[in-house]
């Protein structure tokens, strides 16, 4: 199952991707934690020894062509782009399954596995945005034939600023991180307001709560989408410090089994998933992607492919 945390920079996203991941490992579930996020701090909230892995930004190119396979309606890796999707001969991937993508780009930080997107770098700068990178982050989801059981755990761009591609409809369920604040619940109504165009289920949890006055005002201003909240926690700010000791408060705890209750409830609908990467490709193709591969890329969807079915790596 997949799953997305987003949020206002500084509402503690990162935090939560790392202490739900971590809490999903623990329990001796599959998890994967992908850093989506430019600033890159995923691994170090993990906290623990960490074995980097290459970045999948740096890689795109290899990326789409492993992930293409044999699929005749995509000729070579350069008419190949970020929103493709998967068709008969492509190459499915089960996730960190033993396939050379996951071999290659899969790190550990906290006893979690970790891939990362990578960082901004000084050839980006004025040449590119964050999206590129983010780009292989897509593909990657675009192809994957999971399931019920195994997670994978993105740590997204801060604000609003992932709906500048369709990657905020390949998820199953988004959480989004709220602090107890005006400027906290206005990034949610940009959310709300976007995601239920698409049918794309969004849950807030509340952060950093302090006293019932918190609590209240963002039940105020979220109504029936607040899920849980997690209360300010000297856990994590030791943490954060390189201090880290005993457990987790048991509120924030019991948070984190809420947060699972509800990824494990959802029931994936492949047909809707599938529709939206279709949607998505065909307005790319439209706005740049045609013009600049000098190909229809319309001719890429497979009509007859019928997503959700095995991997194939």
């Amino acid at each position: 199952m997949r799953v997305a945390f987003v949020g206002k920079g500084g509402s503690g996203k990162t935090t939560l991707s790392a202490l739900f991941s971590r809490h999903l490992a623990r329990s001796g579930a599959p998890v994967l934690a992908i850093d989506g996020d430019i600033n890159q701090h995923l691994a170090e909230a993990l906290g623990g020894e960490e074995k980097s892995a290459p970045p999948l930004g740096a890689h795109l190119p290899e990326i789409k062509d492993y992930l293409r396979g044999t699929n005749p309606r995509i000729p070579s890796p350069e008419a190949m782009i970020k929103t493709t999707p998967p068709g008969r001969g492509s190459r499915l991937l089960r996730p960190l399954g033993d396939d050379a993508l996951h071999a290659r780009h899969v790190g550990r930080a906290g006893g979690v596995p970790l891939m990362v997107t990578g960082e901004f770098d000084e050839s980006d700068l004025g040449v590119a945005c964050y999206h590129s990178k983010l780009g292989a982050v897509e593909l990657y989801l675009g192809h994957l034939a999971d399931g019920p059981g195994a997670y994978v755990v993105v740590d997204m761009t801060a604000g609003a600023d992932a709906f500048a591609s369709g990657l905020f409809t390949r998820f199953d369920i988004t959480f989004l991180v709220a602090e107890p604040t005006r400027k906290g619940v206005s990034v949610y109504r940009q959310y709300r307001d976007h995601a239920e165009q698409f049918g794309i289920r969004i849950a807030v949890v509340g952060n950093k709560v302090t006293c019932e006055d918190d609590l209240l005002f963002l039940k105020e201003e979220v109504g029936d989408d607040l899920l849980t909240h997690l209360e300010q926690s000297p856990w994590v700010r030791a943490a954060e410090q390189g201090r880290e000791r005993g457990e987790l408060e048991p509120h924030n705890r019991h948070a984190l089994n809420i947060l699972r209750e509800a990824v494990d409830s959802h029931v994936r609908d492949w047909t809707r998933l599938h529709r939206h990467a279709v949607e998505f490709h065909l307005r790319n193709a439209r706005a740049w992607a045609d013009a600049r591969t000098g190909e229809d890329l319309a001719a890429q969807v497979d009509p007859e492919y019928v997503p959700g079915g095995p991997a194939t790596a």
